[in-house]
């Protein structure tokens, strides 16, 4: 007689299921091993190890058999089938708890990896301040070459918790002022810029040495170390570079959805704000916007944007 579905009867049975079938079948790596992709690589972690990009760093292990923007789970993959498992019985929040690899060799441009996993454990339910969840542990494989010549060259021992996330709780009274808003720190770095706010000006922090433009300010300059800031003032014309259409949680002062915009200015440094005079939908990467000085109260003016 089979376990109600959910229980964690069943959720045991259906791990057992899943560690009995042992390894999913080798999925091939959509492309080999390449210089180009270990030179984003090592460029993007500033690793200038001279050994590449004539072999790949080990931990690029991984990238290799990522399956893409549109790639699809196999079948008969240990992960996704205890992930589905948990996922209706109420489980469906995630997060990873260990990684542990290890690496028998380096790789070389042209090798074409594949891997193949196994689930090796599940344990639960389990009360976490996360929520009660389950502990799932798998071991991948990557190996060059195919059948009896297949070559192991790392392995990766991954574990995830699946939880059950806890009841939202109840929405927030509104505020008692409409223009409660969250107000932001200003310190001995940044209240040049919000003396700029509030005498409408949007000021930049420079470096006195260099010239440097950064944005939010800090204490010292990130290209020469010098520790004499200035500020310009900037035109308050860029573009929309990213955003985000805010719906939840509420926000003191904001009348949900609203846009937040990072902006690229013209002076080359981007500024966050909310996006106003525009409906959410019209949002756009590299839509041109100007400065609005949004006046909170005689404290406090934030940065604002709309279309131009």
């Amino acid at each position: 007689m089979s376990e109600p579905a959910g229980t964690a009867a069943a959720i045991v049975a259906a791990a057992q299921r899943i560690r009995q079938h042992g390894d999913s079948a080798p999925q091939l790596a959509r492309d080999p091993v390449n210089t180009p992709m270990i030179n984003n690589w090592t460029e993007a972690l500033g690793d200038a190890d001279p050994r590449y990009p004539e072999l790949a760093p080990p931990a690029m292990v991984q990238v290799w058999t990522m399956r893409g923007l549109h790639g699809r789970r196999p079948a008969d993959d240990p992960l996704g089938a205890m992930t589905a498992v948990l996922d209706e019985a109420g489980y469906t929040s995630v997060v990873a708890t260990d990684c542990d690899q290890s690496y028998a060799r380096y790789l070389r441009p042209g090798e074409r990896l594949s891997v193949r996993s196994r689930l090796t454990d599940v344990v639960g339910p389990k009360r976490t301040a996360l929520g009660e969840g389950w502990f799932v542990t798998t071991v991948s494989t990557w190996s060059v070459g195919s059948g009896d010549a297949a070559e192991p060259v790392a392995e990766m021992m991954f574990r995830i918790l699946k939880f059950r996330p806890p009841a939202p709780p109840e929405p927030p009274k509104p505020p008692a002022a409409p223009r409660a808003v969250l107000r932001p720190v200003v310190n001995r770095d940044t209240e040049f810029f919000w003396a700029g706010m509030a005498a409408g000006e949007l000021r930049v922090w420079r470096c006195g040495e260099c010239g440097l433009l950064r944005h939010p300010p800090g204490p010292m300059c990130p290209r020469c170390n010098a520790t004499r800031p200035e500020y310009l003032i900037a035109s308050g014309r860029g573009e929309v570079y990213s955003y985000v259409v805010h719906h939840h949680p509420p926000v003191p002062g904001r009348e949900l959805p609203f846009v937040v915009a990072l902006v690229a200015l013209e002076e080359g440094v981007r500024v966050l704000g909310e996006l106003r005079d525009t409906d959410p939908a019209g949002a756009r990467v590299g839509l041109p916007v100007e400065i609005v000085f949004d006046r909170v109260d005689d404290q406090l003016t934030l940065p604002a944007w709309r279309p131009r």
